[in-house]
């Protein structure tokens, strides 16, 4: 029944020798220069500066890192900002052992609130306009990115989904359900990536790569969900005149990308947080409704306005 299922060992990035660019990072990279470019035509179609949309690139990338990681901590593990407080921003661990991580555990709902917070003085201190004429903008650029960025947790192999059983596309995530110490000791291998591509290219240890299940890529779904997103957003703002009724745009993203993310955590193994004690939904959901409910106000309220120039 696995027909369409792939065992999934990835490198942890390009190795230039003296450095190592992990894919996760690259994914920011191109997320980030994506929504550059696409906001550049909306700012040029809008007769923006250069220097506001500059000003609006370093606003964006802050607010998403910094909240981002901050949500994931706050929401899933608030722990770390006693047991581990210098990992809560910087890419490493150090408990138990010093370990460079890279940028990991990142949160999108963390991410949504900051950048809401982010827009609105950005609006009152660089472009002067409604808080909601910028998010009608941005929820482009940010759709776009929010692919790229799931694409890079499916190349870490984190933040994946249940077992998918006898569905026909399941992923065996490797480095997921081996740590590396056990595939070191199990393989005799001291470099953990030789003893991964050990593990799934040696009938030697086929017992231990059949113990690692076949799992739903949650983050491609998530990944697809959101191409969906953009592509909405995208044609109701350059093909309708819906862009002249500020606030639709955004509720439209705020519905859409939400609900993508309450769907998709069916399939997705939980990340833990405070599910536990409120029950019934995950976490991811439980933090979706009230951007749903927003989204669905917000783009009732635009609906009712007349459409200006």
């Amino acid at each position: 029944m696995h027909y369409l299922s792939f065992t999934w060992n990835p490198s942890e990035g390009i190795d230039l020798g003296f450095f190592m660019i992990r894919y996760y990072s690259l994914m920011f990279v191109v997320a980030f220069t994506l929504g550059w470019i696409l906001t550049k035509k909306i700012y040029e179609r809008e007769g923006l500066s250069q220097e506001k949309l500059d000003s609006l690139f370093i606003y964006m990338v802050v607010a998403t890192l910094a909240g981002a990681r901050l949500g994931h901590v706050i929401f899933y593990q608030p722990e770390l900002f006693v047991q581990d407080p210098l990992s809560v921003f910087l890419p490493i661990q150090t408990v138990p052992e010093f370990e460079f991580t890279g940028f990991q555990g990142l949160a999108s709902h963390g991410a949504a609130i900051a950048i809401l917070i982010a827009m609105y003085f950005y609006t009152k201190n660089v472009i002067k306009k409604p808080f909601l004429w910028i998010m009608d903008r941005i929820v482009i650029a940010v759709a776009a990115g929010g692919i790229f960025v799931r694409i890079g947790n499916f190349m870490n192999s984190e933040i994946i989904g249940k077992p998918s059983g006898d569905f026909p596309l399941g992923v065996r995530f490797v480095h997921e359900g081996i740590r590396k110490q056990d595939a070191v000791n199990a393989t005799g291998i001291k470099e953990p990536s030789k003893a991964y591509d050990a593990i799934v290219h040696n009938p030697q240890f086929s017992e231990l790569l059949n113990a690692v299940p076949f799992r739903h890529p949650a983050q491609l779904y998530e990944a697809a969900g959101y191409v969906i997103v953009f592509l909405v957003c995208w044609y109701l703002y350059w093909k309708t005149e819906r862009r002249k009724q500020i606030g639709y745009i955004f509720g439209v993203f705020l519905i859409l990308l939400f609900m993508v993310r309450f769907l998709v955590e069916y399939v997705k193994a939980s990340q833990g947080g405070f599910e536990s004690a409120l029950g019934l939904l995950s976490t991811g959901q439980w933090l979706s409704i009230p951007f749903i409910i927003a989204g669905i106000y917000i783009m009732w309220k635009a609906s009712k306005k007349p459409i200006t120039e």
